[in-house]
């Protein structure tokens, strides 16, 4: 269809496709008959983004099991819901701050933190707790000790003030970071089942209300700069990253709770990434209907803004409701007791079309559902990395002193303590947190006030894993989130997910990208495991170079009974240390050759889901039986780094013993998944082991606990102080001014 003018007045074809793409420029002008003035192009750029629209990954996110019998909500809402018993329901969501923490390392840390806690309340849950996982790039690279400083502050800043614990995470270093660091944010809240709101509105005619902070020019296109990669003049993207103000989000969490309260609320969004655009937006049309907007009552912080200004602004502590009619004094009174601004500033209509007013023009008359309907949908060419070959455990001359390279493990920058991090989290405000980073367990664990039960939270990825093999990485990293739930005791309930990845127009990114998802799909099937919120982060590379492929997971479980729960410390003199799971001493991709080969070869190990399934319902049967209270799962670094961790945590060392087949270093440090270690007196660990038997679950006695020690094959013997000051000093050490001056 051939369209005069292509472009409306004051914008040219440079202008358009700075916004969007040629072909989708073309689609516009095709679903509008007319060319789209600056104020719809805007609009049109940021619903079209990739943070926004997922154009390049939806097609494969089909792949994934969206429900369960626990499953209330799942994706497609703010935040994905999931039924706890007792009329309790649990919301959850995971996302991305990449690139703002980038640029502005505390304000883009500390606004991921506001806007996952936003996604989480506007449910109608209270949130209580925040987790995270971060990437850095390598230790020695001239920028990490700043980044890692100013993310950490801004995490901190924000979640201690607002008054949520952080209660946990994992935080990697990896030079394939160096340009593009990761900042993946979580937040768990807590609701009544018959409490929960959405955001698609419902009936024409109902009253549009702002709330919270003020609009400001900050954070304008920060959507479509989380959809584009770096390169030079990254700096300059600065303006666009948005500043937040916990104390207001604070305000703004109990002002929000004590309308919904009082039954005045129809719908509700909070203005996320694209602002007032994409919470307008996908408010009326999600429910069928029109809006109608008038930008002079919007409250404004700065003079002069325009309209496009607006409607793009992702300024924060901000949401949006559409109340029931008659309700806005109720609203007006609770936001203005909170100090918080409040306007009406339109209403829902039947028109199907957003129609925006500023200075008595009409400046926007778009119909909504080809916004979402006509946006683009690309299957975009990708093909599988070639297949790395395993690594024979015997291949190699193996270490000389294996207690030597178990220190040099505990102590790299994959497993050191990261105390220096959590040590800056308020991990117990609420008095709710059972377990957090501090404490020996698996995953943290929040108590359901009033209550007996707790839910228990982790997040999980192995990016090495991923970029060696994503099929077999992506199932890894949902398997080891189930792992660590059911470490503790908990019935995995569901996952959330942030898929960080780098341009998926590059077929091999692409063929990361697909092979994760695959993997996780499968994962989530077989361990009756459902994905019910998420985040896709693509175009995380600078200059040409990706991330290694981070399929991050967080996960949920359920601890019906806090007094049948596990953790790793708690070893006594002469417990038997019980190993649960089958050895192959698989190496490949394992912190064994990163750090004691200083290699980056092999598979990595295969995920065997029905060994997973078997050997973690035995593991939680026998913590729920009471048997079971000293458990951790083995994941990173093997089996002598398990025993490392609950050594440590125990105060008490560990005299392991094998004479199986393989080398003893591949027995140590192998990587297999499904297997857990546990200890107990040898009464209760013989118990466990008979029960094993007689459930077909593979079973061996790794060693005793005793001295002060780990040794193996009662060999050379690595002395726990030692170790826990190798392991504690680490960071420390890198965020002192000497090693960021000898970096430099």
């Amino acid at each position: 269809m051939s369209v005069e003018p292509k472009y409306a007045p004051g914008i040219t074809e440079q202008i358009a496709l700075e916004h969007v793409t040629a072909d989708e420029y073309e689609t516009i002008l095709r679903v509008l008959g007319r060319a789209p003035n600056m104020v719809e192009l805007g609009i049109f750029s940021v619903m079209w983004s990739e943070h926004c629209s997922y154009k390049s990954s939806r097609v494969h996110l089909k792949k994934f099991p969206v429900t369960g019998e626990r499953v209330v909500y799942g994706p497609g809402e703010n935040a994905g819901v999931v039924d706890i018993g007792d009329g309790d329901v649990a919301v959850f969501k995971m996302e991305s701050h990449n690139h703002p923490s980038y640029i502005e390392p505390y304000q883009g840390a500390a606004t991921g933190v506001g806007g996952i806690l936003r996604d989480v309340f506007t449910m109608g849950a209270r949130p209580v707790a925040l987790m995270n996982a971060l990437r850095f790039g390598a230790p020695d690279h001239p920028k990490t000790r700043q980044l890692v400083s100013g993310v950490v502050a801004g995490i901190g800043g924000y979640g201690n003030c607002v008054g949520v614990p952080t209660v946990g995470g994992e935080t990697n270093f990896d030079k394939g970071y160096n340009g593009n660091i990761l900042v993946n944010a979580m937040a768990v809240g807590l609701a009544k089942r018959e409490g929960i709101f959405t955001a698609a509105a419902k009936e024409a005619g109902f009253p549009v209300l702002y709330v919270g902070a003020k609009t400001g020019r900050d954070g304008i296109h920060g959507a479509t700069m989380a959809s584009a990669e770096f390169g030079e003049g990254s700096e300059e993207k600065r303006p666009t990253v948005q500043v937040g103000d916990p104390f207001t989000e604070k305000k703004l969490i109990e002002a929000c709770l004590e309308l919904m309260a009082e039954d005045a609320i129809s719908s509700i969004q909070d203005m996320g990434a694209a602002g007032l655009t994409s919470s307008s937006v996908e408010m009326a049309s999600r429910g069928g209907l029109g809006i109608e907007l008038e930008l002079d009552n919007v409250p404004q912080r700065e003079t002069g803004m325009t309209a496009y200004e607006m409607m793009l602004s992702e300024s924060q502590e901000r949401m949006l409701m559409i109340l029931k009619p008659g309700a806005e004094p109720i609203a007006e009174r609770i936001f203005r007791k909170w100090d918080l601004d409040v306007a009406t500033i339109g209403k829902t209509t039947d028109t199907g079309r957003m129609v925006l007013k500023h200075k008595g023009e009409v400046v926007c008359d778009l119909p909504l559902d080809p916004i979402g309907e006509e946006a683009p949908a690309y299957t975009r060419p990708w093909f599988e990395p070639e297949a790395r070959a395993s690594i024979d455990p015997r291949s190699m001359k193996g270490p000389e002193h294996l207690s030597e390279a178990l220190l040099t493990i505990m102590a790299s920058p994959d497993m050191a303590s990261k105390r220096w991090i959590w040590g800056q989290y308020d991990r117990h405000v609420m008095a709710d947190t059972m377990a957090s980073s501090e404490d020996p367990a698996d995953a943290a664990i929040v108590r359901v006030h009033g209550t007996n039960k707790a839910l228990a939270i982790t997040t999980d990825c192995t990016p090495r894993y991923c970029y060696a093999d994503p099929f077999e990485g992506g199932k890894q990293a949902v398997a080891e989130t189930w792992r660590n739930l059911t470490a503790v005791g908990a019935d995995p309930i569901a996952i959330t997910d942030c898929l960080n990845f780098g341009n998926p127009e590059r077929p091999e990114i692409m063929g990361q990208f697909v092979g994760c998802v695959e993997g996780m799909a499968e994962a989530c099937r077989q361990l009756s495991f459902p994905v019910v919120s998420g985040n896709v982060s693509l175009y995380n590379e600078t200059d040409g170079k990706a991330i290694p492929p981070t399929p991050a997971v967080g996960g949920v479980g359920l601890l019906p009974d806090l007094s049948k729960r596990a953790g790793f410390g708690g070893m006594k003199e002469g417990d038997v240390v019980l190993l649960i799971g089958e050895t192959r001493g698989e190496l490949g991709a394992s912190l064994y050759m990163r750090h004691v080969e200083e290699k980056e070869d092999g598979a990595p190990p295969h995920v065997d889901l029905a060994a997973e399934k078997r050997n973690g319902d035995f593991v939680r049967a026998e913590i729920r039986a009471g048997r079971a209270r000293v458990v951790h799962d083995i994941s990173d670094g093997g089996l002598a780094s398990a025993v490392a961790d609950m050594a440590m945590a125990s105060g008490i060392g560990v005299k392991l013993a094998y004479n199986g087949p393989l080398p003893a270093y591949a027995w140590m440090f192998g990587e297999d998944q499904a297997r857990y270690l546990i200890a107990a007196d040898a009464a209760t660990a013989e118990t466990i082991r008979q029960n094993a038997i007689a459930a077909d679950v593979p079973v061996s006695v790794a060693g005793i606990a005793g001295g002060r020690a780990i040794s193996i094959n009662g060999g050379h013997a690595l002395d726990l102080i030692r170790l826990k000051q190798a392991h504690e000093t680490w960071l420390p050490s890198l965020m002192t001014a000497e090693t960021v001056r000898a970096a430099e």
